[in-house]
């Protein structure tokens, strides 16, 4: 495989992954059925929320300022999943997550 077919392949398999993992954005009907399982579910949900936070504030961003520029509404924070587990994975997430990796290799 040539380098350009190697890169697109890549760039395809990281777009089909963010694509899947989507639908589990906060205030979806997949998250909302998830915040209302137990512990380690709302913990895991909270950890994603907190992972893909920065993403999702610029989305909420978008969708404040030009409203209907993106066909759904994008929230930062599950609001039907009230708990320490959530709220614990949430900043666990936001420590973690792309704004720590960026950080960190731009140093």
């Amino acid at each position: 495989m040539t380098r350009g077919r190697t890169r697109a392949v890549k760039l395809a398999g990281v777009m089909a992954a963010i694509l899947a993992l989507s639908a589990c954005v906060a205030g979806s009907g997949e998250a909302g059925h998830a915040a209302s399982g137990g512990l380690v579910s709302q913990l895991l949900l909270g950890f994603w929320h907190g992972l893909i936070g920065p993403v999702t504030l610029i989305g909420e961003i978008i969708n404040r300022v030009f409203p209907h520029l993106l066909p759904w509404q994008v929230r930062l924070y599950e609001t039907k999943a009230s708990g320490a587990a959530y709220d614990l994975g949430f900043y666990l997430g936001l420590a973690g997550g792309p704004s720590f990796a960026f950080g960190r290799r731009w140093r």
